[in-house]
């Protein structure tokens, strides 16, 4: 006799294989260690932008400073021109002084004068002198100064004034600043 069994038996328990146990526990490992790797780089990229920020900041920071300093050396050099300047002109402002000093200082009785100018650093004088003598010593005294250099009677003619016979001179010299 032969048997047929309609009713529905026991099913046998579906059992996975191993390796797709095995494959699926790694790929979930997998996916959390992405997971988390990919926070960690997040977490490192906003850690290097936040720097690259400050550092920016600090950037700005220094390209102020730098302006400063470059306005402080641009208005240092233009203190300095300005006092060199300022001393130049001290020195030169002694320069007439001592000249018109020395000048008069030596001139000697019997002579005296009627003009003097300066033109590109030669003082030239003009004047009078009563006696070849007293013209002849107001030049020795002038080259004898020591402030005075390159003393040169130029001129020395006779003349007349009043009915009174004179010297009329010119010399040149430079004066020593």
């Amino acid at each position: 006799m032969i048997r047929i069994n309609l009713l529905p038996g026991k099913k046998k328990p579906l059992i996975l294989p191993p390796v797709l146990i095995y494959g699926s526990i790694a790929t979930v490992l997998l996916i959390i260690g992405l997971i988390f790797f990919t926070v960690y780089l997040n977490g490192k990229v906003s850690d290097m932008q936040t720097e690259m920020f400050n550092k920016e900041k600090k950037l700005n920071e220094l390209k102020a400073q730098l302006k400063e300093v470059q306005n402080y050396e641009r208005d240092n050099k233009e203190f300095r021109r300005k006092a060199k300047i300022i001393e130049q002109l001290k020195k030169n402002q002694i320069v007439p002084l001592r000249l018109l000093d020395e000048v008069s200082e030596m001139l000697p009785k019997g002579v005296w004068l009627t003009e003097l100018s300066d033109k590109s650093g030669y003082i030239s004088i003009e004047g009078y002198a009563h006696t070849n003598y007293d013209l002849v010593t107001y030049v020795q005294n002038l080259k004898g100064s020591k402030y005075l250099t390159d003393v040169m009677l130029v001129e020395s003619r006779q003349a007349e004034i009043e009915g009174v016979s004179v010297y009329k001179f010119k010399l040149t010299f430079k004066v020593k600043v």
